[in-house]
């Protein structure tokens, strides 16, 4: 596996995802807002809707799917590393100094729980005796939980010249980030095949990026969103990083608008062939600016890249990137139907192949419209996985799909 992906619709090989676990669990109506999500799912729902998409993937492409909780587990195996991990996840409760008690009275594999789901003070009294947690009150998080963890899409990206691991712009979802560039890092199914492109090495604060906003075009061309979660500035690095590298000649800056329909490229469209596009209605000509970055010069070793602002939309960018463009609009363009849609992510479908999709039962229209123009469509329940307000594709990271 060699960690490098040059289209978004090769038939997938292998992929990443997260079932829903005790995280889920931790959000209430009181705090859901601060832990970026706008409702409360149900856990033992969701998980059967989340078995079914994992199933359903492994039945219809035969591609491994690689669990992010027993990854987690297999590298924590390494104490230095757990250490670090543990660390950092403390520091946000001041709590830093439990670490090593946390180590010693906790499994590998609580350890690797409580990095995902959180601990609250309580639950730690139960494990080490006299706690001492300062001001902290028995339900007050030691660590916090990470709820959003179940959409693998955002903490990385896969490209066709490396891996982009993200900067989070939420301090509450930067440790899905750290523990995915963790476990490449060190695991050895991939530490040996990790071209890592962001964030730059000696950058401690570095400007976000997350994943969503990385679309491949195709072995040579990258889409980068410029939203709400993704700065100029991340940007520029990628570029630079992607266009030394070689494999990749364009990579296209696309200026989102600041709404909560645009949060990621992803939500504005996804590729679904070598010529199909699906979109919310619009959307495409609603984005007018973008920017082409392409390689200068390397001369004594410094990568020199220029920018070019483009005065075009994002659809006459597509245009020229993907020939014989065919546009298909999310509920097939009905207005009313197609908002409905869009809210439950209707463009964040996960193409498993060349015009083979997994969607949302509840996006029917949209589907109906899918099925017409002859691609293949296949649902799963989504009661309460898209309470979260992420699709498919959102809930996936693909490692390895045939080359286009």
């Amino acid at each position: 596996m060699n960690l490098r992906l040059n289209s978004e619709f090769g038939t997938l090989k292998a992929v990443l995802m997260h079932r829903p676990g005790k995280e889920i669990d931790r959000l209430t109506p009181y705090n859901k807002e601060y832990l970026l999500f706008e409702d409360v799912p149900y856990l033992d729902a969701m998980q059967k809707e989340h078995d079914f998409f994992t199933d359903l993937i492994k039945q219809t492409t035969g591609a491994q799917v690689f669990r992010l909780h027993e990854l987690l587990i297999q590298v924590l195996s390494d104490e230095k590393l757990l250490f670090q991990l543990m660390q950092q996840a403390l520091t946000k409760s001041g709590m830093t100094h439990l670490t090593e008690h946390i180590m010693g009275r906790l499994s590998t594999a609580e350890c690797a729980t409580a990095l995902t789901a959180g601990v609250k003070v309580h639950e730690l009294k139960r494990k080490i005796p006299n706690l001492s947690a300062g001001e902290l009150m028995d339900y007050a998080f030691v660590i916090p939980p990470s709820p959003n963890l179940y959409f693998q899409r955002d903490p990385m990206a896969v490209t066709p010249g490396g891996i982009i691991f993200s900067s989070m712009k939420m301090d509450g979802r930067q440790r899905e980030a750290d523990l995915l560039r963790s476990i490449f890092e060190n695991h050895p199914d991939f530490k040996e095949n990790v071209n890592k492109l962001y964030p730059v090495n000696g950058h401690d604060n570095p400007p976000s990026i997350e994943g969503g906003d990385v679309i491949v075009l195709s072995k040579k061309a990258v889409a980068i969103g410029n939203s709400e979660r993704t700065d100029e500035k991340a940007i520029y690095h990628v570029a630079k990083a992607l266009l030394a590298e070689g494999t990749v000649e364009r990579v296209y800056e696309v200026h989102l608008p600041q709404k909560r329909n645009y949060m990621h490229l992803d939500t504005v469209f996804t590729i679904l062939d070598e010529n199909l596009v699906l979109t919310y209605p619009d959307a495409l000509n609603a984005v007018l600016q973008t920017s082409l970055y392409t390689l200068k010069e390397i001369k004594d070793g410094k990568v020199h890249i220029k920018r070019e602002v483009l005065n075009e939309s994002l659809l006459t960018v597509l245009e020229k990137e993907i020939p014989y463009l065919e546009i298909l609009h999310t509920a097939d363009g009905n207005p009313d139907y197609a908002m409905r849609e869009q809210w439950f992510d209707g463009a964040n479908v996960f193409a498993i192949g060349p015009r083979r999709v997994i969607s949302y039962n509840r996006n029917k229209h949209t589907n109906r419209a899918l099925r017409n123009l002859g691609v293949e469509v296949l649902e799963i329940p989504s009661s309460e996985l898209s309470r979260g307000l992420g699709g498919p594709r959102c809930m996936t990271m693909p490692l390895s799909r045939a080359k286009i």
